[in-house]
């Protein structure tokens, strides 16, 4: 829905992921992870180590 729009106002922008939303939870899937928790864990350690060496702006 939202990929496909074209949005000249934040109004309207908001109301087409209001209504996604919506629709969406007419009819929920649970999500499910195929990612163990470890392989998740290492990954965010990995992301934090990256974000400690970046210098503040």
């Amino acid at each position: 829905m939202i990929r496909r729009g074209s949005f000249t106002c934040v109004p309207r922008l908001v109301e087409t992921i209001t209504a996604y939303i919506d629709a969406h939870n007419d009819d929920p899937e649970p999500f499910v992870w195929t990612a163990g928790v470890q392989d998740i864990l290492q990954k965010v350690r990995r992301a934090r180590a990256t974000l400690d060496k970046v210098e503040p702006v």
